[in-house]
């Protein structure tokens, strides 16, 4: 299981030109802010951004106390 509770991800774009220099397939990847690939190819910047959006959700609301 990825543990990414701590560490922000964005969405990077690999060209086919750098594709083959990196050894991946062409397409949107999620990357820890390291530059370190974290899950894709993705087809669309859109299934990315899910994609970060589904390993680094928004922490839940604070419950705020009675008075």
């Amino acid at each position: 299981m990825l543990d990414m509770t701590t560490k922000e991800l964005s969405s990077r774009h690999v060209k086919p030109e750098e594709s083959l220099r990196l050894g991946v397939v062409s397409g949107w990847y999620t990357t820890k802010m390291s530059g370190t690939f974290v899950t894709g190819p993705h087809a669309t910047h859109e299934e990315a951004l899910l994609k970060i959006a589904e390993l680094n959700p928004p922490p839940p609301p604070i419950a705020k106390r009675k008075s």
